[in-house]
């Protein structure tokens, strides 16, 4: 019972702060970001970045929209066409790989021509995607493409706008959009988490680094996205990947890239969106920024009791998944016995 009234103490504390935060922030920004015009989105032809480009551009900003897909990208320039709030705004797609850093700064240039070569103010850095599989399945080529599509796509737009940024004198923004797998991970993601960690440890060091240029730096963490993409990584997953997430509810594109919004313009360093998310963000911050002292310190309390537990049952759910994954192993002919 104790249990219980704690864990509905940290929800009613957490729902006020984040109440007066919003509204703080609205009052703060009543078009869409301080100093934000032009916002510069890679993975913008779908998911997250679609979503996210749809809410900038309904709030008046310019958008730009990264992508490799053409036919994609005219898809979803059309959304924002529609999304439009007024008739100036300056809406672009450009197909463009960005796991590179000459794809990246091609891609950035591309998007700064009509603005007369000024640098996007913000980037919303939404690129990558997971194909999970077993560890002893993985070879250097899915290891190499892995840290390519989860990190790589994201650090090299986040180098090349960074330099623009400090050449131009623009005080600007950088978004990284990571996982939650980057506050633990499980089995099946053994190419897609290290990315992703990865992605912390890139914007831990922007965040210090890049106060010299008052450039500031964001990630967001989201749980299961909803998504086409997700579809696709479920072609692949294990089996038992699949039934420890079968308690995650997930989120749409539209509730992240609403989340990743306010939490740009709350000015929180770590993003999170439920209770979920903020228990594992409170439990493993470190040093990093808190969003609010009270309320992380309330989920990091309630993630000491709940966090060690629920690691129990995913590991025992694992080590009972043995016989079946052997198995598997045999019919796909890696074992012999």
């Amino acid at each position: 019972m104790s249990f219980v009234i704690f864990y509905i103490s940290v929800r009613m504390v957490a729902a006020q702060e984040h109440k007066g935060r919003c509204e703080m922030s609205c009052s703060d920004s009543a078009a869409q970001l301080p100093g934000v015009t032009h916002c510069f989105i890679t993975g913008g032809s779908s998911g997250t970045g679609l979503a996210l480009a749809v809410i900038l551009t309904r709030k008046g900003a310019d958008v730009s929209i990264v992508a490799r897909n053409e036919k994609r990208l005219r898809d979803a320039l059309q959304i924002l066409e529609e999304s439009r709030e007024n008739g100036g705004q300056i809406l672009r797609a450009y197909a463009h790989a960005v796991d590179t850093e000459a794809g990246s700064m091609a891609a950035l240039k591309a998007a700064s021509e009509p603005f007369g070569g000024r640098c996007p103010e913000a980037l919303f850095l939404c690129a990558g995607a997971a194909r999970p599989s077993f560890w002893v399945e993985q070879t250097e080529e899915t290891l190499r493409h892995g840290m390519r599509i989860t990190y790589e796509a994201q650090a090299y737009t986040a180098l090349a706008g960074s330099k623009e940024m400090v050449k131009q004198g623009v005080k600007g923004k950088i978004i990284f959009v990571s996982s939650i797998l980057a506050y633990f991970s499980i089995v099946g993601y053994s190419s897609y988490a290290p990315g992703k960690f990865a992605l912390r440890g890139l914007a831990e060091s922007l965040h210090s680094e890049l106060q010299l240029y008052d450039i500031d730096v964001h990630i967001s963490f989201p749980p299961t996205i909803f998504t086409p993409g997700y579809e696709e990584e479920n072609k692949t997953k294990p089996a038992i990947t699949l039934k420890i997430e079968e308690a995650d509810g997930g989120l749409t594109p539209e509730q992240v890239a609403d989340g990743i919004f306010k939490g740009v313009q709350n000015g929180d360093f770590h993003i999170t969106t439920g209770v979920i998310s903020d228990t594992f963000r409170a439990s493993t911050a470190g040093s990093s920024p808190r969003n609010s002292y009270v309320v992380d310190a309330l989920y990091a309390a309630f993630g000491y009791v709940f966090l060690p537990v629920w690691r129990k049952t995913v590991d025992w759910q694992v080590q009972n998944h043995r016989e079946e994954h052997q198995e598997y192993l045999r019919n796909c002919g890696f074992l012999s016995y």
